[in-house]
C-alpha cells in the first residue's frame, strides 16, 4: 500500500497537546481554603438564583424556585442561630445581612406569586 497519497489530518496532534496542557493546568489548580464568608456567600448566591435574582448559570436564564430558595434561606437562618457567639463581627454582619436580604426578596417573590 502506498502511504504517499494519504491525506493526513495533523489537527488531532494539536488537539491532544491542548488537552494535555489543560489537564496539567487543572492538576495545578488549588481550591481555596474553607472559609465561613465564602460558604455563606455561596449559599446566598444559590438562593438568589432560586429567587430569580441572578441568571441560572446552567441555562443563562432567570428561573424561580421558591421551594429551593426557602430551603436555602432556612438553612442559612439555622446556621446563623447555631453559630451565634462564635463568629467575628464581620462574619456576624455578613450572615445577618444575607439572611435579611434573602428573606425580603423571598417575601416579595412569594407575594407576587399569590396575586
Amino acid at each position: 500500500m502506498d502511504d504517499s497519497n494519504k491525506n493526513v489530518d495533523e489537527s488531532w496532534k494539536e488537539k491532544a497537546s491542548q488537552e494535555k496542557e489543560e489537564l496539567k493546568n487543572k492538576e495545578n489548580f488549588k481550591l481555596p481554603e474553607p472559609d465561613f464568608k465564602f460558604f455563606v456567600t455561596t449559599l446566598g448566591i444559590q438562593a438568589s438564583i432560586a429567587l430569580g435574582l441572578i441568571d441560572n448559570p446552567s441555562t443563562s436564564k432567570k428561573e424561580v424556585d421558591l421551594n429551593q430558595a426557602k430551603f436555602i434561606i432556612d438553612t442559612l437562618s439555622m446556621l446563623k442561630d447555631k453559630t451565634k457567639g462564635n463568629l467575628n463581627e464581620e462574619e456576624t454582619n455578613l450572615i445577618e445581612n444575607v439572611v435579611y436580604e434573602l428573606k425580603i426578596n423571598y417575601a416579595s417573590q412569594a407575594q407576587g406569586e399569590n396575586k
